[in-house]
């Protein structure tokens, strides 16, 4: 008989001092968009299949398959899919911590792969999600370990630091709803529909969501169905009708009066001018 006992000593290193906000899974369908955002904690992103490109502080960066992406706080990022192997991701978001490391403690944004480790780091991910989607018993506690095991395998594994962060507090409800407005603005979505999501009540989420964001929660929806109409406007063909009804405005009229509340022009002029932009390029680089 053999008996191996292994005395754990006391860790020198307390609790990580982060919460998890949210965790969402995304998959990019044809003729979806990512649009520029920002947000005032850290977010991860573990991207499980497909191609594309990461953009941010006018860099495009290619992403593929068990890449993981860090984003500080505050950093305005979007990602886009490759046309042929839609992207697919693991999004976390934690507030409490950023990222450093020695060679660049102002870092923004870093970019690891972990395809050789890949079943440790996706376990701890699907193991999230599940406890999230389930939300059985003591289910914010084993989330909260599980983060932290995750955070640290990271700091073990590679050359990075995190710090506390002292950036504005927001409650972990009203980020899932700014997230949720992120994912679902193509959606029908009312301050009701808001608060029954997050689970809130729904005075208290208008009043905390613009103390959070400076803005109401159905402006920063109109606002975020806004950015990609204008990205429709600009890179496709599609009569303005019909991309009022893909970003999930209600009628033609209302999505036209609220373009022109923020861009002071209406759809047909933006196109026009963003057209007459691209021509003026074109003809610019064919004269060289």
């Amino acid at each position: 008989m053999s008996n191996n006992v292994y005395e754990v000593p006391q860790s020198k290193r307390g609790h990580l001092p982060v919460k998890l906000l949210y965790v969402t899974k995304s998959k990019y369908d044809k003729d979806w968009h990512s649009t520029n955002h920002t947000h005032h904690f850290t977010e991860l992103l573990y991207i499980t299949k497909g191609r594309g490109t990461f953009v941010y502080s006018n860099k495009e960066v290619p992403i593929q398959e068990h890449d993981l992406i860090v984003i500080n706080p505050n950093i305005e990022h979007t990602e886009k899919s490759g046309p042929d192997y839609p992207l697919e991701y693991i999004a976390l978001g934690i507030q409490g911590l950023a990222f450093s490391s020695s060679e660049d403690p102002c870092l923004q944004v870093t970019f690891f792969n972990y395809k050789q480790e890949q079943k440790v780091y996706l376990s701890y991910l699907y193991e999230l999600i599940e406890e999230v989607e389930s939300q059985k018993e003591d289910y914010e506690l084993i989330i909260q370990n599980i983060l932290e095991i995750l955070l640290l395998k990271m700091m073990r594994k590679k050359a990075f630091n995190m710090e506390k962060t002292s950036s504005e507090k927001i409650s972990k409800d009203v980020a899932f709803v700014k997230n949720y407005i992120k994912q679902h603005f193509r959606e029908e979505i009312n301050l009701d529909i808001l608060a029954e999501v997050g689970h809130i009540n729904k005075y208290y989420l208008a009043h905390s969501f613009k103390k959070a964001f400076g803005v109401s929660p159905i402006e920063y929806l109109i606002q975020t169905r806004i950015r990609e109409s204008k990205i429709l406007l600009e890179t496709t063909n599609y009569p303005i009708s019909n991309i009022s009804t893909f970003i999930g405005f209600s009628s033609q009229s209302f999505f036209a009066q609220s373009f022109k509340r923020v861009t002071n022009l209406s759809p047909s002029q933006y196109r026009n001018a963003q057209n007459s932009k691209k021509g003026k390029t074109r003809k610019s680089k064919s004269s060289k």
